[in-house]
Formats: structure tokens, sequence, C-alpha cells
């Protein structure tokens, strides 16, 4: 959760901070903290009261930044997924978990902050700009009034990375379409044999020499590659910890670039990719990033690391796609990353990957976190409330669990970066190489070069 403490008078953000969603104890995602409610009495009561506290701590961090009280607060915005909006309002958001993924209540609202045990002035209101659909939150909605896609005089593609990708397509022209993409906890390092959250000794950059296989990396809170004199004594007291999302979208998209990875997603053996630094791991081969230290800590990818990336990423490749489908594209001219963790995923790696579509890469930016920014502009601006309400009006949603075209372009998508989808503009920058390894070959021995068939 993060919070911007606004002076009214001038607009200035005074203060700034964040702190983790206390409702990650009940689920790594919103399904699964939908499915905490459904399966628990009492359940959306408790997470109820996890949100509303963990408002109230950060609010008080913020006043106490600048040396004043969470009452003296006159004015609120909030802006949240759908499952954290209904939480935040004590509502059961257990129509969520299924289809048609229900709203119990999509209208902008204007309430008392007191009503939501928000400690702040007695006569303090919250606004919360309006959901946009079921999965598509006011957090989205933020994102649109930040953005603009509306106003775009070219088709942008907004996406907002998380658990559950919100993705918007629009331009001036053909107004803006708006789906999200059950994407999971995979991107932020969850589920990952090596993964953890950003914070510092987490491997955060990724380089992989093509010709040797070696892997050079970046962690959180040091600026020195690994390969570089002082880096050892330099991440002495953290050491390195794991990889965060933005390190195992460019560490797979690196392996598959370097030659360790086929398009299918298969690791190769060392006879096959000429690197001892893979190995036979079970039944398939994992790649050895960091060998074990004094700390016993060995850092490897998996190949069922690069399984959960390709769900995760196929999954909002595809909400992307049909959105062009229903737009009647195969192409975007520009394409946004929103989201704090959009503003640290590499657009050459993300395209490498099949995360988003084809594009140039000049035109693929970074608008940090535009939902913040958008909460920013309707808590200082009142026009811009009524302008993103009637902006959400006009908005077609598309609704990717009943759309028969999503598990379709799903599959294509579980490919790196896609097994039909073309990326001429990638091409231009970037050279796959032209490896499978699916040869029956488990022991490490030379690639076979047709695939074998199998025995009925």
């Amino acid at each position: 959760i993060a919070g911007h403490l606004c002076d009214l008078t001038s607009g200035e953000v005074v203060a700034s901070s964040g702190l983790m969603n206390p409702q990650i104890r009940f689920g790594e995602d919103l399904m699964s903290r939908v499915s905490y409610s459904m399966m628990n009495a009492g359940g959306a009561q408790e997470m109820t009261t996890a949100v509303r506290d963990g408002m109230n701590r950060l609010i008080s961090e913020l006043t106490d930044e600048v040396g004043s009280v969470p009452e003296d607060i006159l004015d609120t915005v909030i802006v949240c997924n759908p499952v954290m909006h209904h939480l935040l309002l004590g509502i059961d958001p257990f129509e969520l978990g299924q289809a048609p993924f229900a709203l119990a209540t999509s209208d902008a609202l204007t309430i008392l902050a007191r009503d939501l045990d928000l400690k702040l002035h007695t006569e303090a209101s919250v606004y919360l700009p309006p959901c946009i659909a079921g999965h598509v939150g006011a957090d989205a909605a933020a994102v649109t009034l930040s953005e603009a896609p509306e106003k775009s005089e070219d088709l942008v593609l907004v996406v907002d990375v998380g658990t559950n990708a919100e993705i918007q397509l629009g331009d001036r022209i053909g107004g803006v379409l708006a789906c999200s993409s059950p994407t999971g906890p995979a991107f932020e390092g969850a589920q990952i044999s090596a993964g953890q959250r950003a914070a510092p000794g987490a491997i955060e950059r990724v380089e992989i020499d093509p010709a040797t296989k070696t892997p050079r990396y970046k962690v959180i809170g040091c600026d020195l590659w690994s390969d570089e004199d002082g880096f050892e004594a330099a991440i002495a007291t953290t050491g390195v910890t794991g990889i965060c999302g933005s390190g195992i979208i460019e560490m797979v998209a690196e392996m598959r670039m370097a030659g360790l990875l086929d398009a299918s997603g298969l690791i190769g053996s060392p006879g096959q990719t000429g690197s001892d630094l893979c190995f036979l791991d079970g039944r398939t081969h994992s790649y050895r990033v960091r060998p074990a230290g004094d700390d016993g800590r060995e850092i490897t990818v998996t190949n069922r690391d690069i399984r959960e990336i390709q769900m995760a990423k196929a999954a909002l490749y595809s909400g992307a796609r049909l959105l062009m489908d229903k737009r009647g594209v195969d192409r975007v001219e520009r394409i946004v990353l929103a989201g704090a963790f959009g503003a640290h995923i590499s657009p050459k790696h993300a395209m490498v990957l099949g995360m988003i579509p084809d594009c140039r890469l000049e035109k693929v930016s970074s608008a940090g976190n535009a939902a913040g920014t958008g909460a920013r502009i309707a808590l200082l601006n009142r026009e811009a409330r009524a302008e993103i309400e009637a902006t959400v009006r006009d908005i077609q949603k598309i609704e990717t669990a009943i759309e028969p075209r999503f598990q379709e372009h799903f599959v294509n998508a579980s490919a790196i970066p896609n097994a039909v989808e073309p990326f001429p503009e990638l091409d231009k920058v970037v050279t796959l190489p032209n490896v499978s390894f699916n040869t029956g070959d488990a022991g490490g021995g030379e690639s076979g070069g047709r695939r074998r068939r199998r025995r009925g």
C-alpha cells in the first residue's frame, strides 16, 4: 500500500510512504483472498480490519514525517483493486470469486472517513473513484485519469502489472477497452524457487554472456555488477538472498537470448548449451546463477520457475491480445507499463519474454505508480472526479474469463516469446537462437536434431 500526503493549498506532496499489504497473510493474490473469505467464517471481516488497520498505520507514518497528526487530514482519495475496494468498504467480495464477477457497487463513492474506521479529522471525507469492471478496479480508473488513453492520438496499450494485470487499450478516435488478466504472484517473486519480494540483496538486473553462458547481476542496495571488483565486499551485509520480480523477468529473457532456454521453455543440458552451469535437476535441467557460499544458499533457476513465468506472462499477453482483437488491430503504437513494479521492468526483456505485444522499443515507457498519480489528481482537482466518472462510463469492458479466444491466445503466448505471433520490431534489435531441447536428452549429451516421436 502506497500513500502520499499532500498540501491541499499548494498541491505539493509533502510525504510519501508505503507498507506491505496486510492482506498478504490471507493469500498471495486476489483470488486466494476471495477464497479465504469464502472458506472461513468471518474471513471477510478479518481482512477488512487488517486493511483498515494498515491504512491507519500508513497515515500515522505520513503525518509523523511532517510533524503533524492524522486528525489534521481533511480529504482523502483511495484507489484500489475491486477485492480491496470491497473489503475496505466492509463488503464480502465472494461474488468476485465466480463468474460473472459482479461488483456489489461500481459507482464512485464519497464517505466519511470515520465510517471506514480511519482516524482522520472527524469530518474528513474519503473519495473512491468508480470501478471499471469486476476485476478492473478504482486503481485502473486512476491510471486512466493519469494516462488519459481516451485522449491519445496514437493507439496506446496501458498495462498495470501485478498479481492481477489491469489492461487498457485506446485512443481518441476509438475510445477505450479494458480487461483484467490473472497473472498470479510469480512476477513478484512468489512461487519461484529463489524468488522473493524486492529487498536489499535481491537480484534485480541480469545479463548473460551468450558466448560463455555466464551470468552477471546487480542486487538491490549495491551499484556494482557481480563481476566487478568490490562486489562481494559491498554485499557482505546483505548477501545475495534471491531473485525479485524484475530480476526473474530479465533472467528468463537473458536465458532465452543466450541459448540456454528454448522457445517452449525447456532449459538445455550441458551438452546442448555448452555450459556446465546447466545441470540435471530431477527429470529436467536447472541453471546455476550463483554457487552456494558460506551461508549454503545457492541461487538457481529451475524449469518449474520457467513454467511459472510462462503462465504469468501468457495470461498478461492474452488479455492484451483480446483487446486488440476487439479493436480489430494486430499492432499497437505505444505501450505504457504502469504500477510500481512496471517502473522496474526492462521493455526489451519484457518483449523477449512475450509479456507485451510487439512494438518499437522506444515507444515502450514506464508511468511509475500511475494509480497514485491519478489519485493525487482526483484529490487536488474536484473537476477531475467528474471527468473520470464520465470516462469510466464510456469504457468498454471485456471479461477474459468468458472470451472463447482467451485460451487460444494463452496457449500461443506460453512460448517465448510466442508460438504464432510475429515480433518484427523485436527482431530488429534481438536475434533469438533457434534451439530446441525437447530431444529426450535428459542425461546431458549432444542435442539431437529432430524431436523424437513418442511410442504409443
